[in-house]
């Protein structure tokens, strides 16, 4: 497979309004992001609902993606779980469903030691043949993956090769890239917050895995694009909307509900904005609001529903 690098998206779950998984819309909203040459997708992130699924319901997904995208990008699975059996199960059936590479979450609930981080990262890497992806979201785990942890797993791990770095602060980041690539240069670090596309990649970094992707791909495909070929009038317009866009994670109770409601919004596709608990139901008001945004950055014309 290619490096993990560029413009990713952490695609959406899309559910009915019962909760259960859209298969339909679903498979054309993979197929778009896809379609728009985005480098890759991540299947049952944290804006995927991955807490909130079934390991039944994931294995559909698996399936379903690896099909909608049709080898037009990469698929990366988030396998991470409370439980390393579940982990290892998910992981070993994405390699046999084709996709491109795995993500893992650090075991979270209570917050694991550096040692237990190395032990659990391991072991997956040791079992499971497909390249790996970490994922570092300290708010929401407990504890971080510090640069020694990271280049630990690095140094002993041929097939752990990139890591998500979803941590409101690009000094942390930094960190991260200068300790990892002295020990494996070829090894990518990607932002997990849309807006820092631009300071990741001066930082040494290989891109982003946001979830502003799922609304407006073509726009981070451009940026990329722009940035790669020394653009910078481009990348600076890019930037700037981006910039304005992430107020979108403001909008609702929790951001999940934000970015579907935008989906549906600028796709055109009949979808509903259901997020299972702790997701509240999309207020006619939010909508609104969301929308109103999305016409004032990308134009009247791009806002469809």
């Amino acid at each position: 497979m290619k490096k993990i690098a560029g413009v990713n998206s952490p695609v959406i779950t899309i559910l009915d309004d019962e909760g259960r998984l859209d298969r339909e819309n679903m498979a054309a909203h993979i197929s778009h992001l896809a379609a728009s040459g985005l480098d890759g997708l991540l299947i049952l992130g944290s804006l995927g609902e991955f807490y909130s699924l079934s390991l039944g319901e994931k294995k559909e997904l698996v399936d379903l993606a690896v099909a909608a995208a049709g080898g037009r990008t990469q698929i990366i699975v988030g396998v991470g779980s409370t439980s390393l059996e579940d982990t290892l199960e998910l992981a070993h059936y994405a390699e046999k469903a084709g996709a491109d590479a795995i993500n893992m979450v650090s075991p979270y609930y209570f917050a694991p030691s550096e040692e237990a981080m190395l032990a659990a990262f391991g072991r997956v890497a040791e079992e499971v043949g497909l390249p790996m992806q970490l994922y570092n979201f300290p708010a929401r785990v407990g504890a971080d993956i510090t640069p020694r942890v990271l280049t630990a797993l690095a140094e002993k791990y041929e097939n752990i090769v990139s890591i998500k770095d979803t941590v409101d602060n690009i000094s942390h980041t930094r960190s991260l890239i200068r300790a990892v690539k002295k020990v494996r240069p070829d090894f990518t670090v990607l932002s997990g917050f849309d807006e820092y596309y631009l300071v990741n990649r001066v930082s040494g970094g290989d891109g982003v895995l946001c979830g502003l992707t799922n609304v407006v791909p073509e726009l981070f495909v451009r940026y990329h694009k722009a940035y790669e070929a020394g653009d910078f009038g481009v990348t600076r317009e890019c930037a700037e909307k981006i910039s304005r866009l992430m107020e979108l994670y403001t909008m609702t109770d929790l951001f999940v509900v934000a970015v579907k409601a935008a989906v549906k919004a600028v796709s055109g596709l009949p979808i509903a904005a259901y997020t299972r608990m702790p997701g509240l139901p999309l207020q006619p008001a939010e909508y609104e609001k969301i929308c109103k945004l999305l016409t004032e950055v990308l134009g009247k014309e791009a806002v469809k529903a």
